[in-house]
């Protein structure tokens, strides 16, 4: 099999979305570990934004990561096209050591849902943050901040991230299994794994934007 019938198989295209969802779980780490600066005050957060911001390599890796995510996201709905059609509502990696759970049979939508989040996150912090004409007038601190303030982003925020963990559940153990990695004897570990991240992940952004409405 020549390398392009392979990414356009099944397995192939399970593979595809195992590497850019692993990708995509590092960057979610690097995300939250810029915004726990936010506990540290605003010098230490815009600090640690202008790095970010300044950053060749970062800055290369933004390109990289809306490259990944855009073909996770045309992967993720291919695989979904094809399984619907083959196996009804069966979706596109099913754990072969369990019974189909409500995340797995859920991946589709809840990445839909992920999508609007991240439409409206960029459009809220990103945007307002590079390219807005008022940067210089507010700092990313106070950008952040007040919208946390805000109870319905907040609550929208919030709500996402309850979503994402949902997402993640299925995602991170299934990557390891379209990847080769699983096995029945390791599957216990990954899922512990799994489990550990995607609340470490989900709870820490969360936390911050409660602490934020609540306290400042």
């Amino acid at each position: 099999m020549n390398h392009c019938n392979f990414f356009q198989s099944s397995v192939g295209k399970k593979v595809v979305m195992s590497i850019t969802g692993v990708f995509l779980m590092i960057f979610l780490l690097l995300h939250l570990s810029v915004n726990l600066f936010l506990f540290s005050g605003e010098k230490a957060f815009n600090d640690a934004v202008f790095f970010m911001r300044e950053n060749i390599f970062i800055r290369i890796m933004e390109y990289v990561l809306a490259i990944g995510f855009f073909i996770h996201i045309l992967f993720g709905i291919k695989l979904h096209l094809e399984n619907k059609k083959v196996k009804g509502e069966i979706d596109y990696a099913i754990n072969s050591y369990s019974i189909t759970s409500f995340s797995s049979r859920s991946m589709v939508y809840t990445g839909i849902l992920i999508l609007s989040f991240l439409v409206l996150h960029l459009i809220n912090f990103m945007i307002p943050m590079k390219y807005s004409d008022h940067r210089h007038l507010i700092s990313d601190y106070n950008i952040v901040v007040s919208l946390f303030k805000n109870p319905f982003y907040t609550l929208i925020y919030v709500f996402s991230f309850f979503i994402l963990g949902i997402h993640l559940n299925h995602g991170f153990q299934s990557s390891f299994q379209s990847l080769g990695l699983s096995n029945k004897k390791r599957l216990a570990w990954i899922q512990k794994f799994s489990f550990l991240y995607l609340w470490f992940i989900c709870s820490g952004f969360s936390i911050i934007a409660i602490w934020f409405f609540f306290n400042e």
